[in-house]
């Protein structure tokens, strides 16, 4: 049988499949083996087409306002799984649940005692000039004495294939839907390699979500009523709104559909106005209710301030949350860390320079082809400088933007994001730089979906594994055990 990966280059990169050329890691040893039973390159592209197919008939999408060739896109998937050891997952889960909770002991601070501002560990100014630091919420009570809900963050491996943290996502994180789906299309295309791999499930996370919205259900209420809020069906993520909510079995709503009478959320129905007590809103703070915020809003729902600020109504993820996104104060967190928990982060950083720092600016300047640049406020790709991968003319123009407002950029190191072997343009398996983000729920207890989101930058060299920005997915496979000596695989039919 002729093999797959004969013409596949390792480079530099640290490869998550192979550990030397024509040598894959334990774990990925029934993976290569499957492969190898293959007649042909045809017989993988047949089954990439089946998953395509797959997609574009489920209604996989997503948005991408700035592609002038139509917004609408099926989401790119790669047929070639990530696979993560158990012991692996174990670390991530340790140092993913020990960001959570110094995150959330972070956000309850600074918007009650403050007293990591009062002892100079994080700079006041630099919380308070943070777009997202809602001042209206300062004493306010949250439900539970939970400040941040859901977080999605970014994990990369380095060169040396150490595991970091890119950035953290509190505000609204997506992709989970796309995780899922995933995993329902590997099932169909290789049921057989998905049971004997013994990868650890997924599907329990809506549950596990609903268990969460009604957890923070004001306590009086026996028989709490959840939705979804969304700005609607032109939103780059209206899939995974619907899909979440069908999943739950909750309402998915717009603003228009929502009013506020007495301190209290209501939801319009055609049989008259039905109480609301937690709201999953995919909506950013700015929008929410435009007599507290954003007054043009048309998004928001007028008064559902004054209502959560009483408990009559629970937010997920609650106001103000998106303080701790700002990737200037990214910079802070092993710090906050070690305030709160007196831990060393198990999950390091990327090394990180605040161009608001005299020092670090210096620094920046002087080296910014060397540099990715990241606008502290942005997320999908979008206003980022890769300086190895930029024009002079990139560079210069991101030059004047940092002088210009230094507090709104940071830098980092370029780094070499570990590869996987993926299959591009229909022809060939080459590598491909990827990334990971899990979903940590904070409930009753700490959950994490045993994987996460593994995006891909499927454009060759590019280290922007963004959809937005041309980048896909792969399925995320955890083990529940460590495999070394894996039995010989059999084929498989496509379940159809």
């Amino acid at each position: 049988m002729p093999d797959l990966f004969a013409n596949y280059e390792h480079g530099r990169f640290y490869d998550e499949m192979f550990a030397a050329p024509g040598k894959p890691r334990p774990h990925y040893r029934r993976l290569h083996e499957r492969f190898g039973l293959m007649e042909n390159m045809g017989d993988l592209l047949d089954r990439q087409r089946t998953a395509d197919q797959t997609f574009i008939d489920r209604g996989v999408t997503f948005t991408v306002y700035s592609d002038t060739a139509g917004t609408e896109k099926i989401f790119p998937f790669d047929l070639i799984p990530r696979i993560v050891p158990s012991h692996e997952w174990a670390h991530l889960e340790k140092g993913l649940t020990q960001r959570m909770t110094a995150l959330n002991l972070f956000l309850k601070d600074i918007y009650t005692d403050q007293r990591i501002l009062k002892e100079g560990v994080v700079p006041r100014e630099m919380v308070e000039t943070s777009k997202d630091f809602r001042p209206e919420m300062l004493g306010c009570k949250i439900a539970r004495d939970l400040y941040v809900h859901i977080n999605g963050s970014d994990l990369i491996r380095d060169e040396e294939g150490v595991y970091r943290v890119l950035e953290d996502n509190l505000r609204t994180p997506s992709g989970v839907s796309y995780m899922l789906e995933n995993r329902q299309v590997m099932k169909r295309v290789f049921p057989n390699m998905v049971r004997d791999y013994r990868v650890r499930p997924i599907e329990t996370y809506t549950s596990d979500l609903l268990n969460l919205l009604l957890h923070l259900a004001p306590e009086h209420v026996p028989e709490p009523t959840v939705v979804l809020l969304t700005p609607g069906v032109y939103n780059s993520a209206y899939f995974e709104h619907s899909f979440l909510a069908r999943q739950m079995g909750i309402e998915i709503v717009e603003g228009s559909d929502l009013l506020v009478e007495n301190d209290k959320v209501y939801m319009r129905r055609t049989d008259g106005l039905a109480p609301v007590h937690v709201i999953y809103r995919r909506i950013d703070d700015s929008f929410l209710d435009p007599t507290v915020f954003n007054k043009d809003s048309l998004l928001g729902v007028p008064g559902l301030v004054n209502a959560y600020r009483k408990g009559n109504v629970a937010l997920c993820n609650p106001i103000g949350t998106g303080v701790a996104d700002d990737k200037a104060l990214y910079y802070y967190v092993p710090k906050i860390i070690k305030f709160y928990l007196g831990e060393d982060p198990i999950l390091p950083n990327v090394d990180t320079y605040l161009s608001g720092n005299a020092t670090d600016l210096k620094f920046i300047l002087e080296n910014l082809p060397k540099l990715v640049v990241k606008s502290v406020n942005e997320a999908g790709g979008y206003g980022m400088l890769v300086g190895p991968h930029s024009t002079q003319a990139q560079i210069e123009e991101f030059r004047a933007k940092i002088l210009g407002n230094p507090r709104n950029f940071i830098a980092q190191p370029t780094i070499g994001l570990s590869r996987a072997p993926s299959v591009c343009e229909n022809t060939t398996i080459e590598g491909r730089h990827i990334d990971l983000r899990p979903y940590i729920l904070n409930g009753e207890t700490i959950k994490i979906a045993p994987g996460g989101l593994t995006r891909v930058a499927l454009r060759k060299g590019s280290l922007v594994v963004n959809s937005s920005q041309g980048g896909g997915s792969k399925d995320t496979w955890v083990l529940n055990d460590d495999i070394t000596n894996p039995p010989v695989p059999v084929p498989e039919k496509i379940i159809v």
